[in-house]
């Protein structure tokens, strides 16, 4: 390499981030073998940044919600976020000492540290800006940040988390600020799965899926990746994987990935514990009454925090579907608008979500044979462009999810 070539490659750094969920960090010999991920990506010529989740699940000492027990029931506050963001920094500071011991310059910084500039909504906190100085300073001394995942820092330096899940947006939103090769999102599966194995018999990894089927995936349930920090990498076209810890293989997530629209899904995503509302709008002709008792009824809904889903509107009434435990809250709310309501427990709610759904004819029309076969009823449907979602009953689900995994050929990739 030429002296200029060789200035050029020591002022712009190949980064790579490198994030690691709870159960990668859970034990010793996980943090080793995370740890490992970190200096093969040195290996390859990369300046690793490395952000980390809380160590382990609920139960586990240094994990989220052990920490949070510690306080009893609370409300939001700034107090339980400082509390909530224990676990992170814990980790991180465990996490890089392991990278010393093993001979590596490491760093632990919290989320401000880093440069995760956010707002003070207390849990759920959205990121305003990310300023990575602190952290390109770092890497250009040959030191590798290690980064407590899940928080941020408000104008006034207080400690903010940005809800469940959010260390991927933490790597993500590194990741674009600082124009990172890519963001590695290591966990326990080796990449996006085309369904949960834990449901459905004949899974497998997707090599490589668009920005936008990984967003609605994450935004229809899937848990292999946040839909927040999903979101994001799409707006910002920031590339990522998601990868086994053990296998180091998995899913690339970018706008490359071919759509095959002889095989138009490409995925199932699946939420439980759903309650069916339908509130019945009686002879209520007028449209501007209709709208009025609309926005009326989701104003309601969202100054109360609840959220909904699968809304359709018509003539027949309003529908939407909610999370069983907020249903006492959604009576509660709307019992004074004197309409018949209308509910069925104990839902599911499962979602086929495919780039190559757009402008193909009949896949709503195969959803339905898929499930008829198996007896299923389809309580209520919604679609959009790459997503169909139907509900069914909660005994009915994993029937149906098979069902819809083997119709469409999603036991193995395509060849």
């Amino acid at each position: 390499m030429s002296m200029n070539a060789a200035a050029k490659a020591e002022a712009h750094p190949r980064l790579i981030v490198q994030k690691f969920g709870g159960t990668s960090v859970a034990k010793d010999e996980l943090r080793e073998v995370a740890a490992s991920r970190v200096l093969e990506a040195r290996a390859r010529g990369f300046c690793p940044v490395v952000v980390v989740s809380a160590m382990g699940r609920s139960g586990d000492p240094y994990a989220t919600d052990t920490l949070l027990a510690l306080l009893g029931p609370t409300k939001p506050s700034p107090n339980r976020d400082l509390m909530a963001a224990v676990g992170e920094l814990i980790s991180a500071a465990v996490f890089a000492e392991i990278l010393v011991k093993w001979g590596a310059k490491a760093q632990a910084l919290t989320g401000g540290q880093a440069g995760i500039i956010v707002d003070d909504r207390w849990g759920d906190a959205q990121i305003l800006e990310v300023r990575p100085d602190r952290v390109l300073h770092l890497v250009s001394e040959g030191v590798i940040p290690v980064v407590a995942g899940f928080q941020g820092v408000t104008p006034e330096g207080a400690i903010a988390t940005l809800g469940r899940g959010g260390s991927d947006l933490t790597a993500v939103a590194l990741g674009s600020a600082l124009k990172a090769e890519g963001v590695e999102i290591f966990t326990d599966v080796s990449g996006v799965m085309s369904a949960d194995p834990r449901r459905v018999v004949g899974t497998h990894a997707v090599e490589r899926i668009t920005y936008e089927e990984m967003t609605e995936l994450a935004a229809q349930g899937a848990k292999v990746m946040h839909h927040k920090a999903a979101s994001w990498a799409m707006q910002t076209k920031t590339p990522y994987s998601v990868k086994g810890l053990s296998t180091n293989q998995g899913t690339l997530i970018d706008d490359s990935a071919p759509i095959d629209r002889d095989r138009p899904v490409t995925g199932i995503a699946a939420v439980h514990d759903l309650a069916f509302v339908h509130m019945i709008l009686g002879e209520i002709e007028d449209r501007e009454q209709l709208a009025k008792l609309e926005l009326e009824i989701f104003g309601r809904l969202a100054n109360r925090g609840i959220s909904i889903d699968l809304i359709n509107v018509n003539r027949a009434g309003v529908f939407f579907a909610v999370e069983n435990n907020y249903l006492n809250f959604v009576r509660e709310e709307l019992r004074d608008l004197n309409m018949a309501v209308r509910v069925r427990q104990n839902c599911a709610k499962l979602s086929i979500v495919g780039a190559g759904m757009r402008g193909t004819p009949g896949v709503m029309y195969r959803v339905v044979q898929a499930l008829e076969g198996q007896g299923v009823e389809i309580i209520h449907s919604t679609d959009s462009n790459i997503t169909i979602s139907v509900l069914v009953r909660e005994d009915e689900a994993a029937k149906a999810e098979q069902a819809l995994h083997d119709y469409f050929h999603l036991e193995s990739e395509p060849t």
